[in-house]
């Protein structure tokens, strides 16, 4: 087995096809099956079910592939390691955050960054919170904000700030003239939402549950951006995080919940093998000043 040969089992596990596979990795269809095919009969394991439409990675091929992927991952570290040697500032940084996130804290860092660090070719990266934590663990990306807790044993995270919710109305609404509300006055309230997939969801989720609101199954938005113009066009009421206001926006009210409000706590995550330590130690310091 080489490295080249691992790259194929990685890949056809996440596809789940030869011919996808193949394209990704730039080769033939039969150059990846042959050596699968190899790799097993080296194993003396089967790591794929086949049949004419799809392979379907076996329980014991799922074991190898994540074995496959700590080995390439380390491949990288010492490749980066060799490249960053010169200056550790220098070269691709590649820093992520969930949609909820990435428009309103990329703004505020990307010029220091930039400032700080010249060198450093800075790549943002806007993504599910599964994505991003996909793609840390497989080291295609470096760091990334995420919402947490996050409990994972490749990954470390340093807690940077709590986002604090407030409840966003149109105006004309039941509420809108309030100031501050307690989150048990919603009980029943039907609330907008994101669509799956948003850990913001989740939260808002996590809301409804313990002071007896309700999701409005009507419609789900797709973005933060999407929810505040429902909440514009008077569709009806939702939790809006703190850092994702606007100064003087018209046509929304903003209530604050009494104490203790709801928040997320967000945080800088990174692996615990990374070699970029003195770039995500800036980014923290950046975020908490």
């Amino acid at each position: 087995m080489n490295l080249r040969d691992l790259e194929y089992l990685a890949t056809t596990t996440e596809l789940c096809s030869f011919s996808k596979a193949a394209e990704k990795c730039n080769t033939s269809q039969p150059t990846i099956s042959s050596q699968i095919k190899k790799m097993e009969e080296y194993l003396g394991v089967k790591l794929f079910e086949r049949n004419n439409k799809k392979v379907i990675p076996t329980e014991i091929g799922l074991k190898i592939t994540e074995l496959a992927i700590n080995i390439l991952q380390i491949v990288r570290t010492m490749e980066e390691t060799a490249k960053l040697a010169a200056d550790p500032l220098a070269g691709y940084f590649k820093l992520g955050a969930f949609p909820t996130l990435a428009s309103y804290i990329f703004p505020k860092i990307v010029q220091q960054i930039r400032d700080d660090m010249p060198k450093l070719k800075l790549v943002l990266i806007e993504e599910k919170t599964a994505i991003l934590i996909n793609k840390l663990k497989e080291g295609k990306i470096d760091a990334a904000f995420l919402a947490l807790p996050i409990n994972d044993e490749i990954l470390e995270f340093k807690e940077l700030f709590e986002d604090e919710f407030l409840l966003a109305v149109p105006q004309g609404h039941r509420l809108s003239n309030r100031k501050r509300i307690n989150a048990k006055e919603l009980k029943e309230e039907k609330l907008l939402l994101l669509e799956d997939g948003h850990c913001l969801r989740d939260q808002a989720l996590e809301f409804c549950k313990e002071y007896g609101s309700e999701e409005n199954n009507e419609f789900r938005a797709t973005s933060l951006e999407t929810l505040r113009q429902m909440i514009k066009a008077g569709t009806g009421a939702t939790l809006m995080p703190k850092l994702a206001i606007y100064e003087n926006e018209k046509s929304i009210n903003y209530i604050k919940f009494s104490a203790p409000s709801p928040k997320r706590k967000i945080g800088l995550v990174w692996r615990k093998t990374t070699i970029r330590g003195e770039i995500i130690d800036k980014i923290c310091k950046y975020i908490k000043a």
